[in-house]
């Protein structure tokens, strides 16, 4: 969508792209290619409303070997019940949100700890891309969040242009682009 907005290819645009939904995934994407991507799957990166987000690996270790939770319950700790769930008892954003506009002061801590963690790996990317980026584009639910949106421009919009695709539109993109490589208008990549 971005791409034909300024009316360029993908291909010929450097972006770090943020998800912000339940996990938070930050891409570097140089020329059409996704060169890098924390695993937000498991856990890496930015602490989110379900996830951990990266721990120090002492401490985790320490708790491995405790014996005090099983291997599911951990990964449960760092996949679902971590980040929000862990601080506040949800993993509602859009509660977390208004608890903090309400002046809830431990929200709204927490809710500046995730925006600054999410500002801190978006850097990153874009040192992935040597600085050469054409802009930050901002996507998921959590996205609707002016909060949490300020927090993120004011710590990286001096890189390039911050962008906001609010919502959860994974299946229309997928939908989309599934299209696009019927039609021949883009090619399907294959990773190594």
């Amino acid at each position: 969508a971005y791409s034909r907005l300024m009316n360029r290819k993908y291909e010929e645009l450097n972006l770090v792209i943020a998800h912000l939904g339940g996990g938070v995934s930050v891409g570097a994407h140089r020329k059409g290619k996704v060169i890098d991507v924390n695993q937000a799957l498991d856990g890496e990166g930015p602490f989110s409303p379900e996830r951990s987000g990266t721990l120090p690996a002492g401490a985790l270790v320490k708790l491995c070997y405790e014996g005090t939770l099983t291997l599911d319950e951990m990964k449960r700790m760092i996949t679902g019940e971590g980040g929000y769930v862990a601080y506040l008892g949800t993993n509602s954003a859009y509660e977390v949100e208004l608890l903090a506009q309400e002046g809830d002061e431990k929200a709204s801590l927490i809710q500046d700890g995730m925006s600054y963690q999410i500002g801190k790996e978006i850097a990153s990317m874009c040192a992935v891309l040597h600085g050469d980026v054409d802009a930050i584009i901002l996507t998921g639910g959590i996205s609707h969040n002016p909060m949490v949106v300020e927090y993120i421009k004011k710590m990286v919009s001096f890189i390039a242009p911050v962008v906001i695709y609010p919502g959860e539109d994974e299946m229309h993109a997928l939908a989309m682009n599934g299209l696009m490589v019927l039609k021949g208008e883009i090619k399907p990549k294959e990773y190594d």
